[in-house]
């Protein structure tokens, strides 16, 4: 095998993210294994063009023009990789040093798993850490009462991605939650990494906090078409979240 074969394929989707763009890519490629990095721009019209023209002789694939959605242009990012393990990387996240090899030494040593995951946190617009996101050992119970699963953390085998078909572009929101239970469903467990691998920003302009009832409809979905009904959990916890979600939106955000 070459040793300088990309051992990860990673999309990046991004939309006028300028102002955390360089972040999340210095972040990739401080990686201490080789990648194949997918830029999926949808068209920004902040400072992204320019982040993405200092990037760009290290990117194996960039395009920047309107698209079919976040979760259609990860697919589309990871379709053009060929690497055996592959993720995605939101463009206001990052990974911390070693990440990347840690999670593939976990897939390399556990030949069952479909996917691994490990630990984030949560971090502000200025890289403060605020948090830590609430993490555990893989548990299809505990799992249909929350997504303990943090995107940014998380890398899966190509054949486990191919098999199942990606994301499932009919959601916006709850795609990644949804992935974890059809890779959970073909493969079994996800195997879990007890270590801070990646920070989740949370910042005003996300779409979780921008639109939270849709992402309460689509988690509903998920749930109940996985495991077969929507625990009493998130009918208890919705309207404090979602309200929450509402009020700092409406309080600090500009009507779109």
């Amino acid at each position: 095998m070459n040793a300088n074969a990309p051992l990860c394929t990673i999309a990046v989707p991004s939309l006028n993210q300028g102002a955390f763009l360089d972040r999340t890519l210095k972040s990739i490629f401080e990686q201490d294994v080789p990648v194949e990095v997918m830029l999926m721009d949808g068209g920004s019209t902040d400072d992204s063009p320019r982040v993405i023209s200092r990037w760009k002789p290290r990117l194996a694939f960039c395009r920047s023009e309107k698209d079919a959605g976040q979760a259609a242009a990860i697919n589309e990012g990871i379709a053009l990789g060929s690497a055996p393990f592959v993720c995605w990387l939101n463009s206001d996240d990052t990974f911390e040093k070693g990440a990347l090899r840690a999670l593939a030494d976990t897939l390399r040593g556990s030949p069952d798993a479909p996917a691994a995951y490990g630990r984030a946190k949560i971090v502000d617009a200025r890289d403060r850490s605020v948090g830590r996101y609430p993490t555990s050992s893989f548990s299809a119970d505990r799992l249909a009462r929350f997504c303990f699963i943090a995107q940014p953390a998380s890398l899966i085998r190509r054949s486990a991605w191919e098999a199942i078909g990606g994301l499932d572009t009919s959601l916006s929101l709850a795609f990644d939650f949804d992935l974890w239970w059809r890779l959970y469903r073909w493969g079994g467990p996800l195997a879990f990494v007890d270590r801070i691998v990646a920070c989740t920003r949370l910042h005003l302009d996300t779409k979780t906090v921008r639109r939270p009832l849709q992402h309460y409809r689509e988690s509903f979905r998920v749930v109940a078409e996985h495991y077969g009904h929507v625990p009493l959990l998130w009918y208890m916890k919705a309207p404090a979240s979602i309200g929450w979600r509402l009020l700092v939106s409406g309080l600090f955000l500009p009507p779109r």
